[in-house]
């Protein structure tokens, strides 16, 4: 028998499979969400939508492509991506068998038989050359294939995973940055407060000089003008805790070449993107195709565990030239083959077979329970941003109402105190009034910022930097 025709015998056996069906379980949540939003800025859905269109501070462009540069979490779960590729080329590599070369030469002294004198042996040597095929598995039940479909979703999730990791990083970047704009905005309202109430005290002492008020007013704005010093240092500190953790996202320091930064009230966000359906979030979001691919390579195992309860067999086999010398080593006569089948059938485990078919059973149960946990979760922000979308527009709208009506009392409480016709609480009222709406209104646009920056990563959006036309006619090019 000859090892060229085995291989192709081999390589022939179809091997059946012990994997059960896999039906995906219905999505647990509504089948709309509570609030539509169809209305898009752009015409794509997020997930389409590049993270440059999203978002169009030139700046924040630049401290998103930092942070796929340099951050520390995406370098991880790209080096996951490359190792989960290794582990399925070495599972898929066993559904192959492994054909080798062998060659040796030995030379030996023996001593005569008999002899009991020194120097009384004999010299022989011996030459090989062989191709050998190597404890190869015919996987007639699939339990090589199972373990290779198992390591090949497992890749798969890994490559979703990456792809989710990236998706939270733009986002985190985004919540960062406009997280230190909003610090940063509050710092200038602080110290234009404190500016005003500086004013404010001058006015006091020079009143009080003039004998048209009392000492009293005097303390209340020292009083107000220490608040203010107060409210700026913890804006200062809050701002500085903001540049740490935008930095620490970046990976990087911040460089000194950005871009000038643009204020929140004028930020070039995209504020309203299609949501669809929830059944588009299973496209359209990595890291539901990933708790699915994780499924899917639970439920190989299953195929795996069933399969190793029945017999296992295996071939070595071999084929080449022997011979005492290397001149007739290639000769017809000295071809030598060796063919040896192995089966191998378990008996008695002590039930280690059915507790590993129990324990991966068990496995795929926990994969359709996170598959569905993540679909709700998903749902969720989803359906938590769109509610956003819808209100905050009016919230904001009513603020900028109230700052303005704020500012008009602030006025003619100061024209009043200033002809003696009010105390000075009326005024400390109004200034109290009028920063606080400042502060909501500044914190209001934060927040709708925010929001839209949560809708767009619940949607999958994030993953590509333009949009998905603009990727199909660059790759048309290239």
């Amino acid at each position: 028998m000859r090892l060229p025709i085995i291989l192709p015998l081999v390589l022939c056996l179809s091997a059946c499979s012990l994997q059960p069906e896999l039906r995906m379980p219905p999505a647990p949540v509504p089948a709309h969400f509570p609030v539509e939003n169809q209305a898009s800025g752009s015409g794509l859905p997020a997930s389409a939508l590049g993270w440059r269109a999203m978002f169009g501070d030139p700046r924040l462009q630049r401290l998103i492509e930092l942070a796929l540069e340099n951050n520390r979490d995406l370098r991880l779960a790209t080096l996951n991506v490359q190792a989960a590729q290794s582990q399925a080329d070495i599972a898929g590599a066993a559904r192959l068998p492994a054909v080798g070369l062998e060659g040796e030469r030995t030379r030996e002294r023996t001593l005569d038989s008999g002899s009991n004198r020194s120097g009384s042996g004999a010299v022989s040597q011996h030459n090989g050359l062989n191709v050998a095929l190597s404890a190869f598995e015919l996987d007639l039940f699939g339990r090589v294939r199972s373990l290779s479909d198992a390591a090949l979703a497992r890749y798969l999730a890994s490559q979703h995973g990456r792809d989710a990791a990236q998706i939270a990083l733009v986002g985190a970047v985004a919540e960062a940055y406009f997280a230190q704009r909003l610090a940063d905005e509050q710092v200038q309202l602080a110290e234009q407060t404190q500016a005003d109430w500086n004013q404010s005290l001058a006015l006091a002492r020079l009143l009080k000089k003039s004998d048209q008020s009392s000492s009293l007013d005097v303390a209340q704005a020292e009083s107000q003008v220490a608040l203010a010093d107060a409210d700026l240092e913890a804006g200062r500190r809050r701002l500085l805790l903001a540049n740490n953790a935008l930095q620490l996202v970046l990976g990087s320091p911040l460089p000194a070449d950005l871009p000038p930064a643009q204020p929140l009230e004028r930020q070039p966000v995209i504020a309203r993107l299609p949501a669809g359906l929830p059944a588009d979030l299973l496209l359209n979001r990595p890291d539901l195709q990933q708790a699915e691919q994780v499924l899917v390579a639970a439920n190989a195992d299953i195929g795996a565990a069933r399969a190793a309860f029945f017999p296992q067999i295996s071939l070595t086999a071999s084929f080449g030239y022997a011979s005492t010398s290397l001149g007739d080593l290639f000769d017809p006569a000295s071809q030598v083959w060796r063919f040896a089948p192995q089966i191998s059938q378990p008996l008695f485990q002590g039930g280690r077979l059915r507790a590993e078919l129990r324990l991966a059973e068990i496995r795929k149960s926990e994969a359709i329970a996170l598959y569905e946990r993540a679909v709700q979760s998903a749902f969720r922000e989803v359906a938590d941003a769109l509610a956003g979308t819808a209100s905050f527009d009016h919230q904001i709208e009513a603020q900028l109402r109230a700052v303005t009506a704020a500012e008009h009392r602030l006025h003619l409480s100061d024209l009043r105190y200033r002809a003696g016709l009010d105390g000075r609480l009326e005024l400390l009222d109004a200034q109290r009034q009028l920063q606080a709406a400042r502060q909501s209104l500044l914190a209001l646009r934060g927040a709708d910022i925010a929001n839209r920056v949560a809708l767009y990563k619940s949607l999958g959006g994030g993953l590509y930097a333009r949009d998905a036309q603009e990727n199909v006619a660059i790759n048309a090019a290239r």
